[in-house]
C-alpha cells in the first residue's frame, strides 16, 4: 500500500514497484490522476460528475481573462499540492495581478493556472473515505475563523458527517473516475446539491477516526487482505 505523502516520491516509487510486477494500492494511473488537480478535474468531468466551474490558463494575460469570465472572488490553486498550500483566494483584479506576478517567477509548474469559481457554501467542506466499493466514513471539515480554507492541517475542525445517498453515490463514482481503491473524496455543499472538487490518493485519517468512531486503518487492512486472496 502506497502511503507516502510526498507527491513525487509517491508516484515514482509506485511506478518502480509496478515495473517489478508488484500490485500497488493505489496504482500508478490512479495516483497520477488524483494527485494532479487538473487531471482529476478532467476525469471527473468525463464521468459527468458535478464539479465547480474550472478554467485553465498558461499565461498571466490569459489567466486574467479567465478570471474575468469566472468572476470574483475566484480561487487559484497549484495543480500539485496539499494542505491548502499556495491556494489563493482572489477577491479582485488587483489581488489577482499581485499573485499572478509572483507565480511568473516561481517554478514552471506554478505557471499552470488552475482557476476555480469560489463556491457559495457553508464555511466547511466534506471529506468522504472510500475503501474498495464502500463509503466507510465522512467528515465535515469546518474552516477556522481566520481562514477560508478547510484543511485540518490549517486548523479546520473535523466533525462527523452523515453518509447520505447522494454523498455515497458521488463518492463511489469519483473513486471509479480516477481508478482508485482507497481514496478520500472532497465535496462541497451548494444550493443545487453536492459538487466534487478533488480526489485524494493518499488521504490522511488521523482526525477522522476520533470524529466518526470508524476504525479506518482496520478496514483498510481487511480490504488489502481480501484482495490478496482473490
Amino acid at each position: 500500500m502506497q502511503r507516502s505523502v510526498s507527491h513525487y516520491r509517491n508516484i515514482h516509487s509506485t511506478a518502480a514497484l509496478e515495473s517489478l510486477g508488484h500490485r500497488v494500492v493505489n496504482n500508478f494511473q490512479a495516483a497520477s490522476i488524483s494527485s494532479n488537480k487538473l487531471f482529476c478535474s478532467m476525469a471527473l468531468a468525463r464521468a459527468r460528475l458535478p464539479t465547480p466551474k474550472t478554467l485553465l490558463a498558461f499565461t498571466e494575460d490569459s489567466a486574467l481573462s479567465s478570471l474575468k469570465s469566472l468572476g470574483y472572488p475566484a480561487v487559484l490553486k497549484p495543480v500539485v499540492g496539499s494542505w491548502g498550500r499556495l491556494s489563493a483566494l482572489l477577491k479582485d483584479i488587483d489581488a489577482a495581478r499581485a499573485v499572478l506576478e509572483d507565480r511568473e517567477y516561481m517554478y514552471p509548474m506554478y505557471q499552470v493556472y488552475y482557476l476555480q469559481e469560489f463556491v457559495k457554501r457553508p464555511p466547511r467542506d466534506i471529506r468522504s473515505f472510500v475503501i474498495g466499493e464502500q463509503t466507510v466514513a465522512a467528515i465535515y471539515r469546518n474552516a477556522s475563523s481566520d481562514d477560508w480554507r478547510t484543511n485540518t492541517a490549517r486548523g479546520g475542525k473535523a466533525e462527523k458527517c452523515p453518509i447520505t445517498s447522494q454523498l455515497d453515490e458521488l463518492s463511489l463514482k469519483a473513486t471509479k473516475a480516477v481508478g482508485g481503491e482507497i481514496v478520500g473524496v472532497d465535496l462541497m455543499e451548494t444550493p443545487d446539491g453536492l459538487v466534487v472538487h478533488e480526489v485524494n490518493n493518499t488521504t490522511e485519517f488521523k482526525n477522522t477516526v476520533p470524529a466518526t468512531g470508524v476504525d479506518i486503518p482496520s478496514i483498510i487492512v481487511d480490504y488489502l487482505v481480501s484482495i490478496q486472496k482473490r
